[in-house]
């Protein structure tokens, strides 16, 4: 089990992030000969991504139900891509399988979205937790200073006021100079 951070951490994303969240559906649970194959594809193509840092894949989290999620973070949208269309990994056959095997029959559905997340486009916080998600995929930092509230972690804080230069009365900006 991780370690806990027992304090207030948000992700330091200093560069684009990709977010995918994929899973599987199970719509007819007696034909497991159906839905296994596709519930044992993942942990192989994660085996295979964990053991690769070269992939592109930075972390992943995956919780059980009905459907299944798991949100995977990549440093790249052509990384995620360059697995995904790769016949030499995993993924590929295993697509090719689904689709030649079960696609269209209703018996299990799989899903997925891509999210690009850039820097100051997203908002994080960890309280008393252990790396967890964005945080664990990039790098945790304590949410103090312009960390400390979402709005601000969402660069969502009001433009910086531009400080004037007090008023001169011997200087009037509309009046020109005198002999010029």
């Amino acid at each position: 089990m991780a370690q806990v951070i027992a304090q207030r951490m948000t992700a330091d994303v200093d560069s684009e992030v990709i977010v995918f969240l994929i899973g599987m559906r199970i719509n007819r649970y007696w034909k497991i000969h159906k839905w296994l194959p596709v519930a044992l594809a993942m942990p192989r193509m994660l085996r295979e991504l964990q053991a690769d840092p070269a992939s592109g894949f930075l972390s992943g989290e995956s919780w059980g139900g009905n459907p299944t999620i798991m949100v995977q973070y990549w440093r790249s949208f052509d990384d995620l891509e360059r697995f995904a269309k790769d016949a030499s990994r995993t993924h590929r056959p295993a697509w090719s399988a689904f689709n030649r095997a079960r696609a269209g029959n209703a018996d299990v559905g799989i899903w997925h979205e891509t999210y690009r997340v850039r820097p100051g486009d997203m908002e994080t916080i960890y309280n008393n937790m252990p790396p967890f998600g964005l945080g664990r995929a990039t790098r945790q930092v304590p949410a103090q200073g312009h960390r400390e509230c979402a709005r601000d972690r969402m660069a969502l804080t009001a433009p910086p006021v531009i400080e004037t230069m007090p008023e001169n009365p011997m200087f009037d900006p509309d009046v020109p100079p005198a002999g010029g």
